[in-house]
């Protein structure tokens, strides 16, 4: 039996994976979609070939043959997209991590180099695979040779398989004749000029006729079609060219050595870590544990008291000018007991004997699960340092109060690293240089903690091992790092002190009128069932409203509805097309409403019903290293996102009440980001109007409009508001004419002359762009940066999406930024002056304090000074403040 060999033409199987995967970047801002996609191809043919020889062939960067050639009738080849040249050297360094014998030459392109390989390995016996999404490489078909051309979906890969029959059967030519066919119709892919006015149909009807293009020519004069017999003779030169241009060198000058391409072990130490960098955690599970398990750190067990005791002493002392780590190991608020480390090398896990409930939030513990936390305290209280994952957790618990000294990993990760999903202990050795670590899944499975360290004591040890030598070695390289990237500042002085803020935040609540709640949802539900009675009789018929595929049959069959969109699975009911026609068809705007009013009822009036706790109140988790803005996110349940578009929605903020004896006072930002974008620009026009304390759409009115500021009307003032808004945003002329309903010409003259009427925001704005072009960051005020990976895509939408980032991303980060740094001083205010008082929730620009009745003005007066001066800009921070029985009073 032959043995086999697979070739890959490595460009051509890139490219291909490129274009077939949506965008991916990892952690570092590398473009990696091309790659996972290679991959993916590479280890389906692989399964399905079982060779014993593999070779992946590159072009090189040098002028080959072919340039030279293409420069003879001044062809261009196309650049390569930046993300994906980024690439290139990016496979080549997995290939070789994976043992993987590539072949370059200086001169020789990929398909000669192929073409020689496996030409020569057909004659030594071997059966050849060579694997390319180029079909020029069909040419080389045989009974020997097997071409197979890969196709990436989301779907998966499939592959189109070619022997010289198939090219045959399906091309109507053989292999070599092939050539010929190209040389007529050309390539403009591959810069092939063919000969002008022959298409495919055209040149494979000669080639099947004469044979080549030579014996075409010499009946040039017999040719049919005439145009084909014409222009043959005129561009004959240009079909030589062509030919050789498209024939590929099967005995190149090239240096190979079959041995070299012997297949061995692929799923190497050095490839696994590529992969974790790289994030490809699908292919990972190819990799057995001696490869996964680089480096591990073990925690030693405490189970016994006094010996608890002592090493709680011994750290005390150990970090009193030194760092201490700590992990508190809890399941389902049941404290199992503490991880602490107080050097590299001195980690211990301390089990709690009587496992305790412990509650967040009314500081009830039990037996030995409080004492041992007592315990933890009193050593963190001494420590000059301290670092700890999920550190706000802890802080509930323990309801520690901020210093300086805390450090959070994730947080610090997350400034380094914003447009991660998560960031996980290993992610974080990773990234810091401390050795790649196996994950928490990959160490216990998908085991609970508490029956891990029962029945799985010693992965567990190794598990919190690798956790907690994580938690303590990182500091130090986050420090130089933090402070290499200027952001120390950013980490110490906001995200760091943000954290006591939120925990403070989440373990008070927000308490709740259930009775009042459930009576909301009962209103909804009888205005919803009127709502579908009337879409009903209007329709003719009862449906599915909720249903996009009957509710498009009705619209836009039945009722004959225009501007209807077919989708693959039927008419869209998208909202975009909803709303254009609700102004004219009374069973559209219906529609919207029941939308609408379902929406309430599900997620807000019956989904907040289940989150209320025992103690009546409902305490969402605040998410501090979500946004790549720095805005903070709010979860389970999302209390930022509480409607206050319709009225109907807004009334839900009446179940939401403060304590007896309390009030509660709302204070929002008013403009907080058209302030900064006045700041950070130095327009002196947005300034002084902003310093005459004008209202700034009716100013922008008059000044866009060149019309007096006592004409401008709500209607125009609405305009001039769209377009303030909208160019904090990035908006295009397209994106404005849809907010308007106006042409897209009209809104291209909005946008001119407001950049006419604040000149500095177009220049400001504009070298935002340029800066992020060259630096592939937006940067806050403050220093907060977010990689902007979209401005070096190909896709030219992506590209607009990436000017919109870097233009907006400043501006709302900064701005998020000061809303961060007046929650701090609010918070850290009502503690310095003991209040009763609380602050209870963020909402992006707005908070809600949970105000004594007493101390009232005394929190009016906190939340003004401390929210007008949370930033020193160039225009006054101004606020706007309400009180009330309840949230809906207040806002």
């Amino acid at each position: 039996m032959r043995k086999k060999i697979v070739l890959i033409d490595g460009h051509s199987i890139l490219n291909r994976a490129f274009f077939g995967l949506p965008d991916l970047t990892n952690a570092e801002g590398l473009h990696t979609n091309a790659v996972y996609g290679f991959l993916n191809i590479l280890f389906k043919v692989l399964e399905e070939e079982q060779p014993e020889y593999l070779t992946v062939a590159f072009d090189v960067h040098a002028p080959t043959f072919r340039h030279k050639m293409y420069d003879a009738y001044k062809g261009t080849r196309k650049p390569m997209a930046e993300e994906l040249r980024q690439q290139v050297p990016l496979i080549k360094q997995v290939l070789e991590a994976m043992g993987i014998k590539i072949m370059e030459k200086e001169g020789y392109e990929a398909d000669d180099i192929l073409g020689t390989i496996a030409t020569t390995a057909q004659e030594e016996g071997l059966e050849v695979s060579v694997i390319s999404g180029d079909r020029d490489l069909l040419q080389l078909a045989d009974e020997h040779i097997q071409i197979r051309i890969p196709k990436t979906k989301m779907t998966g890969t499939e592959i189109e398989n070619y022997y010289a029959k198939d090219v045959v059967a399906r091309y109507q030519v053989s292999p070599k004749e092939f050539i010929d066919v190209k040389a007529l119709q050309g390539d403009t892919a591959d810069n092939i000029p063919g000969v002008p006015g022959i298409g495919e149909k055209t040149a494979t009807n000669l080639i099947v006729q004469y044979g080549s293009i030579e014996n075409a020519y010499e009946h040039v004069e017999e040719l049919k079609p005439p145009r084909a017999s014409k222009n043959l003779k005129e561009f004959w030169q240009q079909a030589v060219l062509s030919k050789d241009l498209a024939t590929i060198r099967t005995r190149a000058d090239i240096s190979y050595d079959l041995k070299e391409a012997k297949l061995g072990e692929l799923y190497t130490q050095e490839a696994y870590a590529l992969f974790q960098r790289l994030e490809f955690k699908n292919l990972l599970n190819r990799f057995d544990d001696s490869a996964k398990v680089v480096t591990k750190h073990e925690c030693v067990l405490i189970q016994n008291k006094d010996e608890a005791a002592a090493i709680l002493a011994k750290a005390k002392e150990a970090t009193k000018d030194d760092l201490l780590a700590f992990y508190i190991v809890q399941e389902e608020q049941q404290v199992l007991g503490v991880a602490i480390a107080y050097a590299k090398d001195q980690m211990f896990f301390l089990q709690a004997q009587e496992v305790g409930q412990m509650s967040f939030f009314d500081d009830d513990a039990r037996a030995d699960a409080l004492e041992l936390l007592n315990q933890l305290k009193q050593v963190i209280a001494s420590a000059a340092k301290v670092s700890a994952f999920h550190l706000k957790e802890a802080v509930k618990m323990m309801q520690l109060r901020y210093q300086p000294k805390y450090f959070d990993p994730e947080i610090a990760e997350y400034l380094c690293n914003p447009l991660k999903k998560s960031y996980p202990y290993e992610d974080i050795a990773s990234q810091t240089g401390l050795g790649m670590l196996p994950t928490k899944n990959e160490t216990l499975g998908k085991t609970s903690d508490a029956k891990a360290l029962k029945e799985d004591t010693g992965h567990y040890m190794t598990y919190l091992g690798n956790l907690l030598y994580t938690t303590y070695a990182c500091v130090s390289v986050y420090e130089e790092k933090l402070k290499k990237e200027k952001m120390q500042k950013l980490f110490e002085e906001m995200e760091m002190p943000l954290v006591f803020t939120l925990a403070s935040m989440e373990k008070w609540g927000i308490k709740v009128k259930a009775e009042e709640l459930k009576a909301y949802s009962q209103q909804l539900s009888e205005k919803i069932a009127v709502l579908e009675k009337e879409i009903y009789a209007i329709a003719g018929e009862e449906f599915n409203i909720n249903s996009p595929k009957q509710l498009g049959v009705i619209l836009f069959e039945k009722m004959q509805l225009p501007n209807a969109k077919k989708t693959k699975t039927g008419y869209s009911t998208a909202a975009d097309v909803l709303e254009k026609l609700a102004k004219d068809y009374p069973v559209v705007s219906k529609v919207l409403d029941y939308r609408q009013l379902t929406k309430l009822k599900s997620t807000y009036a019956d989904g907040l019903a289940t989150c209320i706790a025992s103690d009546g109140r409902i305490h969402t988790t605040f998410q501090q290293t979500v946004t790549a803005t720095g805005r903070l996110s709010s979860t389970e349940p999302n209390l930022q996102n509480i409607p206050v578009r319709i009225e109907l929605g807004r009334l839900i903020r009446k179940v939401f009440v403060p304590e007896d004896g309390y009030v509660f006072v709302d204070a929002d930002y008013s403009q907080i980001e058209l302030r900064v974008l006045a700041h950070m620009s130095g327009d002196e026009n947005l300034i002084e109007a902003y310093k005459s304390a004008q209202d700034i759409h009716t100013a922008t009115a008059s000044k866009v409009f060149h019309i007096p500021m006592e004409e401008v009307t709500p209607q125009i003032r609405r305009n001039a508001k769209a377009v303030n808004f909208g160019i904090v945003y990035g908006i295009s002329s397209f994106g404005l004419s849809q907010d308007l309903s106006i042409t897209r010409q009209e809104a291209q003259e909005y946008i001119k002359q407001y950049f006419e009427t604040y000149p500095k925001i177009k220049t400001f704005l504009d070298g935002l762009v340029e800066d992020a072009v060259n630096t592939r960051m937006a940067i806050t005020m403050y220093g907060r940066k977010r990689p902007v990976p979209e401005l070096s895509s190909g896709n030219y939408m992506q590209r607009q999406f990436g000017e919109r980032i870097a233009m907006n991303s400043p501006i709302q980060g900064t701005a998020a930024d000061i809303i961060k740094i007046a929650m701090i001083r609010v918070d850290q205010r009502l503690k310095k002056e003991k209040l009763q008082s609380r602050l209870l929730l963020q909402v992006h620009d707005e908070l809600l304090i949970e105000a004594k009745q007493e101390e009232l003005e005394q929190v009016k007066q906190i939340l003004s000074e401390e929210m007008e001066h949370a930033a020193e800009l160039s225009v006054k921070l101004e606020i706007d403040m309400h009180s009330g029985n309840n949230w809906y009073e207040a806002k």
